[in-house]
């Protein structure tokens, strides 16, 4: 995503600092995604049904 940003002509120090932005939220929710996946396999089937759904009424619109 650097690329693209950098040759539209934004500065270096706000490309890293979107960057490294959209590195924290990856991690932030790989980090609660751990956590939620612990509770139970129920709880597992309920977030990918969700995350499937919601991918589905995306695709439609």
């Amino acid at each position: 995503m650097a690329v693209p940003m950098k040759n539209g002509g934004m500065k270096k120090s706000k490309v890293l600092f979107y960057v490294l932005l959209s590195g924290i939220t990856t991690g932030v929710g790989t980090l609660v995604g751990a956590i939620v996946g612990q509770i139970s396999e129920t709880v597992i089937a309920i977030c990918l049904s969700f995350a499937a759904r919601c991918n589905a009424l995306y695709c439609v619109w």
